[in-house]
């Protein structure tokens, strides 16, 4: 069988100092982590972050920057990642969209409350990709090319 990295994508949202977070239930555990998703079959990537915004916190998203694209494996012989983070704003929570039932509830959350916390992070991407916006790593969207069902 061929190996193939799960292709996520996330958005990464900060409004004075905090970000936005979904709590969700993996494996029995309350993790922290940003909307975030797998890529379905036939969408570009920032269709898929858009909509996993949408489904996850009932909120718009409008991309702005490519934070970071990051691999990451949680162990050796786990599965791989592959994830496209995106920067960018977000609308006010609609209270008519229902949220994915994954999804316990959201929190704004500054770096430092997330550090004290870092068993409750669903991955050490959550941190990084936060870090690297800090350090001002961001990318015009154009740095990414979509050409889906084209010859």
């Amino acid at each position: 069988m061929a190996w193939k990295p799960h292709v996520t994508v996330a958005a990464l949202v900060e409004r004075e100092g905090r970000y936005l977070l979904v709590e969700e239930s993996v494996d029995g555990r309350r993790v922290l982590n940003q909307p975030a998703g797998h890529l379905e079959p036939g969408e570009g990537l920032l269709d898929a972050v858009v909509r996993e915004m949408r489904e996850e916190t009932g909120r718009d998203f409008e991309p702005r920057s490519l934070v970071g694209i990051y691999l990451w494996r949680r162990a050796p012989g786990a599965e791989t990642f592959l994830r496209f983070v995106f920067f960018g704003m977000a609308g006010e929570e609609d209270p008519s969209r229902r949220r994915d039932p994954e999804i316990l509830a959201t929190h704004w959350l500054t770096e430092r409350e997330l550090r004290r916390q870092p068993e409750r992070l669903r991955s050490p991407l959550v941190l990084r990709c936060i870090e690297d916006h800090l350090a001002c790593r961001h990318y015009p969207l154009d740095f990414l090319e979509t050409l889906l069902d084209q010859p």
